[in-house]
């Protein structure tokens, strides 16, 4: 069972943190994503939190972001890729490319890492076909 209830209060912190967090395209951080509805990526751990890249600053407050999760999957809307995190070494994770979304700064946690230059173009490619008819 989702336990939104303690999302909600973890929500409630999220929303009082007005810290200035500069951020770049490529970079990886822990984010606070939250309980979700339905099969939107949900956070996990005591702050609901998951990796994400930064696409694009949108604003001061604002990024477009993809969630990553651990499990290597393939296909148009996934991208699998490794990179060096901060605290763990050489990881391997996916970003779920479908779940792009834009995210309030104030959700962010710490930097864990960056992706490569050619797994981030091969996002961005991957990208595109979400926004192009089929």
């Amino acid at each position: 069972m989702k336990d939104f209830d303690k999302w909600n209060e973890v929500k409630k912190d999220t929303e009082l943190d007005t810290r200035k967090i500069g951020i770049k395209p490529r970079e990886i951080f822990w984010a606070k994503l939250g309980e979700n509805v339905g099969f939107e990526q949900n956070g996990k751990g005591e702050n609901f939190a998951r990796p994400v890249i930064v696409v694009r600053k949108l604003t001061s407050e604002l990024f477009l972001g993809i969630p990553l999760t651990s499990t290597i999957k393939e296909g148009n809307y996934f991208h699998a890729f490794e990179y060096t995190n901060h605290s763990n070494g050489i990881v391997q994770n996916t970003a779920l490319i479908l779940q792009i979304k834009v995210f309030s700064i104030r959700r962010l946690m710490n930097k864990t890492g960056m992706v490569k230059e050619e797994d981030f173009k091969a996002i961005i490619e991957k990208s595109k076909g979400l926004f192009s008819p089929t």
